[in-house]
């Protein structure tokens, strides 16, 4: 199927661009970038969260739950995909435009985009838990916590704060062991990995470009960087910061062992696939990749969405990197 990469590109640009009272028992979840989990003794036992409860989001605005959340509304792909892996199907009754995984989240209503949805269609499902991705514009999220509604947004940008927000989200919506168990499988395709290219020697790790949408590569600071990393390869690109333009020349003067490239993305402007535009610039035949054939075709979901299938997505690159030696 035809897919445009600017659909693709408002949540990867974001990303680089951009106390309660009761009972006494105020919490904190663990926020996706730079808190530890904070848990009372009774969450440590009985796994079982305490509400009301009170949050900080990745934006530092504290969001409190005065019970379980039994109506959520995610507006972004991945975000959706973690509730799911959480076992909170029945609770989900509104999901962004572009949520296709699983099949079940295509059935549920949809409420919009990921930068700006819909705030009536929000409304009108009448949601106890609003789920905000990386590229949620703020007056969206501002208008909705004005409207009375408990909104959390999430900006993972590396791998330990995608495994941060699943716990986060776990005990939020109180699926605190289905959360540790997702993360702990996730620890585990990791660990395949990297036990299968433990004995690749740094002077004979490969060297690969990553190209995501046209025009457009991904530097430090960022997981898919980081899935090169662990894939035990080296990324081209790795000296810049986030996303970048690509700069045709410094790819060819590199000379990548391995090129990448998210499947399925054409250019809006030329209506050519990304893998024709990489494998037809100028002098890139040159590059050792291209000689050798050595050019691989990624899930974009895969790569793109910071949620439970994004080891499955390292596992991918990897097999792509080392055939021989990644299974």
């Amino acid at each position: 199927m035809k897919r445009s990469w600017k659909l693709l590109m408002p949540m990867v640009i974001a990303a680089s661009l951009v106390g309660c009272t009761g009972n006494g028992n105020t919490q904190t979840a663990p926020a996706p970038k730079t808190e530890a989990p904070q848990t009372t003794p009774q969450e440590t036992t009985a796994k079982a969260t305490v509400y009301p409860l009170t949050v900080k989001d990745s934006t530092g605005k504290e969001v409190t739950l005065q019970k379980e959340p039994q109506r959520i509304v995610s507006t972004s792909p991945g975000e959706t995909e973690i509730l799911f892996a959480l076992g909170l199907n029945d609770r989900i009754v509104g999901v962004s435009d572009y949520d296709d995984y699983p099949a079940e989240a295509a059935t549920k209503p949809k409420v919009g985009g990921v930068v700006k949805p819909s705030e009536e269609a929000i409304l009108a499902q009448s949601p106890d838990l609003v789920i905000g991705g990386i590229s949620m514009d703020e007056p969206v999220a501002a208008k909705l916590k004005t409207l009375g509604m408990p909104v959390y947004v999430t900006h993972p940008q590396k791998m330990d704060e995608i495994f941060d927000n699943i716990l986060a989200m776990g005990v939020i919506t109180n699926r605190q062991e289905q959360a540790e168990k997702v993360v702990a499988s996730m620890k585990q395709d990791i660990a395949r990995v990297q036990e299968a290219v433990k004995a690749v020697k740094p002077e004979n790790k490969k060297k690969v470009y990553l190209e995501f949408s046209p025009g457009w590569t991904v530097g430090k600071g960022e997981f898919l960087d980081e899935l090169i990393s662990l894939a035990g390869a080296t990324n081209i690109a790795a000296d810049t910061q986030g996303w970048n333009p690509i700069s045709e020349e410094k790819i060819l003067k590199s000379d990548p062992d391995v090129i990448l490239y998210a499947k399925g993305i054409t250019d809006d402007k030329t209506g050519k696939k990304l893998e024709d535009i990489i494998a037809n610039r100028n002098s890139w035949d040159k590059m050792k990749a291209i000689r050798d054939k050595q050019i691989f075709g990624m899930e974009q979901n895969l790569l793109s969405r910071p949620g439970p299938r994004i080891t499955q997505g390292l596992i991918e690159v990897a097999k792509a990197i080392y055939p021989d030696l990644v299974k």
